[in-house]
């Protein structure tokens, strides 16, 4: 009897050591737009896999030692890159990626917020977005792919980007919502789902549709990547049907063919 329990003992220690082998720990560099969606979506992946995701979050773009490209460039390890798709373009082009196994996640809108308790302005319509810009005392939004829209195209849109250069502040790697629960700004703008998880604002609504910005999240394999299959299991998880509800939820929308992107 006393052989049998060790013979036991012994086999569920080995047991335990195999799984502790198996299990990895699955790096992914991530923007912010995306970030709240997966994290909402990493206990279930973990769960079902055993591996555990490490996040390194970041800008897609920009000059902040922060920012993705910046952080590959000076070796810092990724098994996967989760960014705006335009940006994640340029990574395959330095040959940062696996080829071939770039996914489409998710297509974010850009919103609008105002601190809470702050009087709420419409812009149900084009109208009164440019209404609410003109009369705002300041005007935030973020330096990735919605602040550069904002700034490059948006107001050019509206027809007042001349009146609104001394009132606009572009905000670098933080969340634009942050600084405008702080009171340092009246309006800010930023993708809504990198609005949304921040407290002390109030989300007013996204952008009217005919002058609306889409990005395209999309994540891949880093070419240096430690666990492929585990970032190819992670994607795979992330692009499902059952994974795309709570991606809905956070403000995102599922990739539609024939959804113009930027």
């Amino acid at each position: 009897m006393q052989k049998i329990s060790r013979s036991l003992l012994a086999t569920l220690v080995l047991s335990s050591v195999s799984v502790g082998v198996q299990a990895k720990d699955i790096t992914v560099m991530i923007s912010g737009g995306f970030k709240a969606a997966l994290e909402k979506l990493a206990p279930q992946f973990e769960a079902k896999s055993g591996d555990k995701i490490i996040l390194v979050s970041g800008p897609s773009m920009g000059k902040t030692p922060q920012a993705i490209p910046a952080r590959l460039a000076r070796g810092e390890k990724a098994d996967v890159v989760i960014m705006v798709g335009g940006a994640l373009e340029n990574l395959e082009k330095d040959n940062w990626i696996q080829p071939g196994s770039r996914v489409e996640l998710a297509d974010s809108p850009i919103g609008m917020v105002v601190k809470q308790g702050d009087s709420i302005p419409n812009i149900e319509k084009t109208a009164d977005l440019r209404h609410a810009l003109l009369h705002a005392k300041s005007i935030a939004y973020s330096d990735s792919a919605s602040g550069r829209y904002v700034s490059s195209q948006l107001f050019k849109k509206l027809g007042i980007e001349a009146k609104l250069q001394e009132k606009t502040y572009m905000i670098e790697r933080i969340p634009v919502a942050s600084e405008v629960a702080k009171g340092k700004y009246e309006l800010g703008f930023q993708q809504v789902s990198e609005l949304l998880p921040v407290p002390g604002v109030t989300f007013i609504g996204e952008l009217p549709e005919d002058v609306q910005y889409i990005t395209r999240f999309a994540g891949a394999i880093t070419a240096r990547a430690e666990h492929r299959q585990g970032g190819k299991a992670l994607l795979d998880f992330l692009s499902s049907a059952q994974a795309q509800k709570v991606i809905r939820a956070t403000g995102m929308r599922t990739v539609k063919a024939e959804q113009p992107v930027n």
